[in-house]
């Protein structure tokens, strides 16, 4: 399944790639998706977007609770436990959000921090390198769709960074100007 998180106002990014995932029209890569050893019909039957431009999603607080007193399941209770949910059972999940300050703007940036009930606090190895261990086998790799004058090489870098840690892949970041390269993407 296919999670798409806008944290933007504008719906009409999410409503372009629903239309393209739920048509398969030509924006969708069917190249791409045989690469990836599926059929290109598997985008336009699993896919959900959430609209999370006016939901209430909360920082992590770095409270640990999602990893000691209740595992997996994160102490604050706002809006982002529906995300979290879905985000268990996603394939995929493409953050569409606005930048600041050349990055992720707070709620693409929030959206990613509390990711974290994915993880267990155990550490291990990964190379020469220490990763948390993941609590699920499902992986959810991640890709970004931002809005906004940002400095792309080093969201890719941090994209890439973030998925490292949660045992899973980068699909990739796309100005909102490159959607139809990131919609390709989605398999």
């Amino acid at each position: 399944m296919i999670l798409i998180v806008n944290t933007t106002t504008d719906t009409s990014i999410t409503d372009e790639i629903r239309e393209a995932l739920a048509s398969g029209n030509a924006l969708f890569s069917t190249a791409g998706a045989k690469s990836a050893g599926k059929d290109a019909s598997s985008a336009a039957s699993g896919f959900e977007i959430v609209e999370a431009g006016t939901m209430r999603i909360s920082y992590c607080v770095g409270c640990n609770e999602c990893w000691l007193k209740t595992p997996g399941i994160c102490a604050l209770k706002d809006d982002y436990e529906e995300i979290l949910k879905k985000l268990i059972h996603a394939d995929q999940m493409w953050l569409i959000t606005e930048t600041a300050l050349g990055f992720v703007d707070h709620k693409g940036k929030n959206i990613i921090d509390r990711m974290i009930p994915l993880a267990t606090m155990n550490l291990q190895f990964k190379g020469k390198q220490m990763r948390h261990i993941p609590r699920y086998k499902q992986r959810t790799d991640v890709g970004i769709i931002y809005r906004g004058d940002a400095d792309r090489s080093f969201l890719e870098r941090w994209n890439q960074r973030v998925t490292l840690n949660l045992h899973s892949h980068s699909l990739g970041v796309f100005p909102v100007t490159e959607k139809k390269e990131a919609i390709a993407c989605m398999h």
